[in-house]
């Protein structure tokens, strides 16, 4: 599944939300210089350096650090885990939708390995919360057009934030067990985007579940949902929970 986003790098970097303000100044306080592990397309590198931040990303599909480039963003193409710091140091890691990824020991070794004392790891995840009728809509017609596929998918909001959690406790784990960080932290940020029936369709080809069907299934499913959307007046807004599990490079 990781390796399907790139296959439309320009859609995900359209579609796909961005993150709430108030993570990005909060990092960006403290960090003039900023390490983007899995950077995708480059669209939280891009909203820490709208913040001020010089920033680097690290993406290991050509494709998808391709697009960020086009946008940008200076990138090195390598897996974050074998990523090479070459004597560089940075104020911060983040990792934006992508820390699941990365392995959770080796990839807080290498933060550790390329921050400064005390400069800050951050992983972070937007956990949305969908209105019930465009997530039926959604589950009933992926069942249909795929019905011996893995779901592949939260059905409820209660299961997307159960999820993340897990998310959120292993990578926790992975910086303890890594050594060299203060005891992690975590965050929540609440924020809440509106989305035309056109915007929501444009972004859910972008998601694992979709990536990895013909086009002709991804369209039905597509037909089934904007028809739902349709029926709740065009558009929807979306609750979105950004959580996010931080911790502080230290060094002994």
């Amino acid at each position: 599944m990781a390796e399907s986003f790139g296959t439309d790098a320009e859609r995900y970097d359209r579609a796909r939300p961005r993150y709430p303000d108030a993570l990005v100044e909060r990092i960006a306080a403290e960090a003039d210089s900023v390490l983007d592990a899995g950077c995708g397309t480059g669209i939280a590198a891009r909203q820490f350096r709208a913040a001020g931040c010089r920033v680097l990303g690290v993406e290991p599909d050509p494709r998808m650090a391709a697009q960020a480039r086009q946008l940008g963003v200076d990138v090195d193409v390598s897996a974050f885990e074998a990523w090479d710091p070459a004597g560089r140091a940075f104020d911060a890691v983040v990792a934006a939708q992508a820390w699941h990824w990365i392995d959770p020991v080796a990839g807080a070794a290498k933060a550790a390995q390329a921050l400064r004392n005390g400069g800050r790891l951050a992983a972070f995840w937007n956990v949305p919360r969908l209105p019930p009728e465009v997530t039926e809509a959604f589950v009933a017609a992926y069942r249909r057009v795929a019905p011996d596929a893995p779901p592949g998918f939260p059905t409820t909001t209660e299961q997307a934030l159960d999820a993340y959690r897990r998310l959120d406790a292993k990578a926790a784990d992975g910086i303890r067990e890594s050594g060299g960080f203060g005891e992690p932290e975590h965050w929540n940020f609440d924020w809440e985007w509106t989305y035309t029936r056109d915007a929501w369709l444009d972004q859910m080809p972008t998601h694992g579940a979709l990536t990895r069907l013909p086009p002709g299934k991804v369209a039905e499913v597509l037909e089934c949902v904007g028809a739902a959307v349709d029926a709740m007046g065009g558009s929807f807004a979306v609750r979105y929970a950004t959580v996010a599990v931080t911790a502080v490079r230290r060094i002994p």
